[in-house]
C-alpha cells in the first residue's frame, strides 16, 4: 500500500474542531512536504477550491496551483497531484503550465480531473456551472485536448467544447502526466473510462471499495482500453495507544458545534453531486467521506482494516488527519512499518 496525503490549502480539515494547529498557509504546506517526503509519503493530493469549504466561505483557502507549483520546485522525489477543474483553467495555457511544471521536477507532476460541484463558489468568482453530466462532458474533452497539447504539433482538434487548428504549445512535458479522476454517478464512470489514469474514491467501506474496483476494471476492458494504473481512496486515520483512546478523539471530532452552518454546507455539497452512497451527518465532519472507512484503533487495528482493502484492490490511500505534522509522522512510523 502506497500513503499520499492531502496538502491543507484549507488548513484544517475538521468542520467541528478550532483548536487543530493545521495551518493555512505556505510555509506549513511547504515543512509538511519536505517532513513527509523524508517520511515516505509518495504523493501529495492539492485540493483546488478558491472557497474554504471546511470552514465556510469566508475562511482563507489556498490557491492549489500556486501551491503545487512552489512544492514541485522544493521536493525531489514525491509525486504533486494538483486538482483541475477545467471550468476555471483555459486549456491551451493550462497545456503549458503543466509541461513547464513537469520539467521542474522531472516529471513528478500529475493532475486530478474534477468536474467541479460547488455552484455559489462558482457564482462567486464569475464562472459558468453548467449541469451534472455537461461537467463531466467537458472534463472529457479537456483531458483529451491537454494530451493533444502534450504530444502533437501542431495541434488539429474540433469537438463540442474547443476547437484548435496548427496550434503549436512548447515544450512538450518531461513524460505524459498521469491523470487522476474519480466519480460515482455512471455519466462519471463512464467518462473516466475514457480518460483517466487512476481512479479515486471517497471513502468507502471495503465492499464499496471492492464493488466500484472491479466496475471500472471491466469498464476498461470493455472499452478495449489499457487497464487503470491503480486506485486510490480518500481516507481519515487516528490511531493511538488504545482503541479507546482513539475512540476518544473520533468523538471529539464529530460533535457538531454549530449545526445550522454544518447542515447548509452539507446540503450545498450532497445537492450538487450525484453520489451512489448516502454521507451520514459524522461522515460530513471531516472531507471527502474520510472516515466511511473506520481507519480508526491502534496501529495494528487499523493495518488489518488496510488490508482487507488491499485485498479488494486498493494500492494508494491519500490521508488527512490532524494535527498533520504530528499525525503523519505518528502514522508513517508506527503504521505504515506494519505494512511493508
Amino acid at each position: 500500500m502506497k500513503f499520499g496525503y492531502w496538502s491543507p490549502v484549507f488548513g484544517s480539515w475538521l468542520r467541528n474542531v478550532d483548536d487543530d494547529s493545521t495551518a493555512c498557509s505556505w510555509e506549513y504546506c511547504k515543512d509538511l512536504a519536505l517532513k513527509a517526503e523524508e517520511w515516505g509519503y509518495t504523493l501529495t493530493l492539492v485540493p483546488e477550491l478558491y472557497l474554504n469549504d471546511i470552514k465556510g466561505e469566508k475562511a482563507p483557502a489556498l490557491d492549489a496551483w500556486a501551491i503545487a507549483n512552489g512544492l514541485a520546485a522544493i521536493t525531489k522525489k514525491i509525486e504533486i497531484l494538483a486538482a483541475l477543474r477545467p471550468q476555471y483553467h483555459q486549456v491551451a495555457l493550462t497545456a503549458k503550465q503543466i509541461a513547464t511544471i513537469s520539467q521542474m521536477c522531472n516529471g513528478r507532476f500529475s493532475i486530478n480531473m474534477v468536474s467541479a460541484w460547488w455552484a455559489e463558489e462558482a457564482r462567486q468568482f464569475g464562472i459558468n456551472f453548467d449541469g451534472h453530466d455537461d461537467r463531466y462532458a467537458l472534463t472529457h474533452e479537456y483531458t483529451d485536448v491537454l494530451r493533444g497539447f502534450w504530444s502533437k504539433s501542431p495541434l488539429n482538434h474540433k469537438g463540442k467544447y474547443f476547437e484548435f487548428s496548427d496550434a503549436y504549445n512548447e515544450p512538450k512535458p518531461a513524460k505524459m502526466p498521469l491523470v487522476y479522476a474519480g466519480g460515482e454517478s455512471e455519466i462519471g464512470r463512464e467518462a473516466i473510462t475514457q480518460f483517466a489514469d487512476m481512479y479515486l474514491m471517497h471513502g468507502g467501506k471495503v465492499e464499496e471499495v471492492r464493488e466500484k474496483i472491479a466496475d471500472m476494471k471491466a469498464r476498461k476492458q470493455r472499452a478495449g482500453l489499457e487497464p487503470f494504473k491503480g486506485f486510490g481512496m480518500a481516507c481519515y486515520i487516528i490511531i493511538r495507544e488504545s482503541e479507546e483512546a482513539a475512540q476518544k478523539e473520533l468523538k471529539r471530532i464529530t460533535s457538531i458545534k454549530n449545526y445550522a452552518d454544518y447542515e447548509n454546507s452539507y446540503k450545498n455539497f450532497t445537492d450538487n453531486s450525484d453520489l451512489d452512497v448516502e454521507i451520514s451527518k459524522q461522515e460530513y465532519s471531516v472531507s471527502n467521506r474520510g472516515l466511511r472507512p473506520n481507519l480508526v484503533g491502534t496501529a495494528e487495528q487499523v493495518a488489518e482494516k488496510i488490508k482487507a482493502y488491499e485485498e479488494a484492490g486498493l494500492n494508494l490511500l491519500i490521508v488527512q488527519c490532524a494535527n498533520m505534522k504530528e499525525e503523519l509522522e505518528k502514522i508513517a512510523k508506527e503504521l505504515m512499518p506494519l505494512l511493508r
